[in-house]
């Protein structure tokens, strides 16, 4: 039976009036289309034919869809409109992904897609998006990992989570300098205290994915984790965030002192002497204890102190890099974007939100695939033939 065309858009306006009749009018228009597209294929398929439909799920604009998918007796055939509705998912996926990073909630997403589509998503179809998040998300921070990085960079950052009650808890970031001068974000991870033992199996997990060989851990003095690092990566070199150590001592000393104990700390911390070496910084870091230890009796403690002499490392490596390694920074940059994202949010509901929020900031940091200039000078740490898994140290 044919149809007139004033026929078809009598029925077409009736259907469109129905509660479901727009999802009505697009089922029947890509069924048919899926019809008309199986008919060509099988003209062009000689010995190959019809096999019926299976049911199948699509979204489409806003909207899911039930259609009557064609078969083929051979299995060959795929309607080419499944794939422009799969792209058309794919779109909508990376769009959550993306609004769900710069930190709206569950409902705002909705609501944004309501805007967009002109019809609210369902608050199932919303967090079923959210929830293949989540897995991509997971995927992306158990993925396999380059067998050596040069530098790595280990720092906390403070997230409200809601279990019982709402509480601060730290999750801490490892992000990893290639040897080709780009950085990747190796790791994320709660962890609610201190101690080696959660260390070692933060390190541990990363050499379970590949990672053999690391020259420099930059961190703050993160009790235990000196420790971890020289248990699973006994060849690595271990660096002391300097500006971490600087506002320590500024904060336990009187306003007035602040400024001469700045300057001090700038000459006994400096980058820029290219045959300086931790041997000579250490002399400058007893001299600068003694100084001030007639006012401040803590620095003659910290005088003989093991932590401390591990914020001297730096000077081990190329002058025209220290002042990259001598801090967490880079890694406090990322904490910024971090923490831009969940000023939005009061708190989030576990570990597993927390992870997809900070994970999903960390897969989209598109500054992380350009090199960074004058970080690979140093050959000890940077691709030396002699001891490429290793680093070549100076003696203190």
């Amino acid at each position: 039976m044919k149809f007139t065309k004033v026929q078809l858009q009598t029925l077409i306006s009736n259907h469109l009036k129905r509660e479901n009749g727009l999802n009505e009018v697009l089922e029947m228009t890509l069924n048919a289309m899926m019809k008309a597209e199986r008919t060509a294929h099988l003209q062009q398929a000689p010995g190959n034919k019809a096999n019926g439909y299976r049911m199948g799920r699509a979204y489409g604009n806003g909207r899911l869809l039930e259609l009557r998918i064609p078969r083929d007796r051979n299995g060959e055939f795929y309607p080419k409109v499944l794939a422009l509705l799969r792209d058309q998912q794919h779109e909508s996926d990376r769009l959550v992904s993306s609004l769900y990073g710069q930190g709206l909630t569950q409902q705002q997403v909705g609501e944004v897609f309501e805007q967009l589509y002109g019809r609210r998503y369902s608050a199932s179809t919303v967090g079923r998006m959210i929830e293949w998040m989540h897995q991509d998300v997971a995927d992306w921070l158990a993925r396999p990992l380059q067998a050596r990085y040069p530098v790595v960079f280990i720092d906390a950052i403070q997230v409200k989570v809601r279990r019982d009650t709402v509480q601060s808890e730290a999750f801490y970031v490892v992000l990893g300098v290639t040897e080709q001068g780009t950085r990747e974000v190796l790791g994320i991870a709660g962890q609610p205290t201190e101690s080696a033992t959660g260390w070692r199996m933060l390190l541990k997990e990363l050499a379970d994915r590949g990672l053999s060989s690391i020259g420099l851990v930059v961190a703050d003095g993160l009790q235990g984790l000196p420790e971890a690092v020289a248990r699973v990566y006994p060849a690595a070199d271990f660096q002391r965030c300097v500006t971490h150590l600087k506002r320590e001592l500024l904060a336990r000393v009187r306003s007035e002192d602040k400024p001469l104990l700045a300057e001090d700390l700038r000459e006994v911390f400096a980058t820029d002497r290219r045959q300086d070496s931790p041997r000579q910084g250490w002399q400058r870091w007893q001299q600068l204890c003694t100084q001030w230890a007639g006012k401040y009796p803590r620095f003659d403690r910290l005088k003989t102190d093991a932590g401390c002499r591990a914020c001297f490392s730096y000077l081990r490596y190329d002058w025209r890099m220290r002042s990259m390694i001598y801090t967490t920074n880079w890694i406090e940059r990322l904490n910024r974007d971090f923490r831009r994202v969940l000023r939005m949010r009061a708190s989030l509901p576990g570990e597993k939100a927390v992870l997809t929020l900070l994970g999903t900031v960390a897969m989209n940091k598109e500054a992380y695939k350009r090199k960074v200039p004058r970080l690979t000078y140093d050959k000890s740490l940077f691709g030396s033939p002699l001891r490429r898994g290793d680093i070549i140290r100076k003696r203190l």
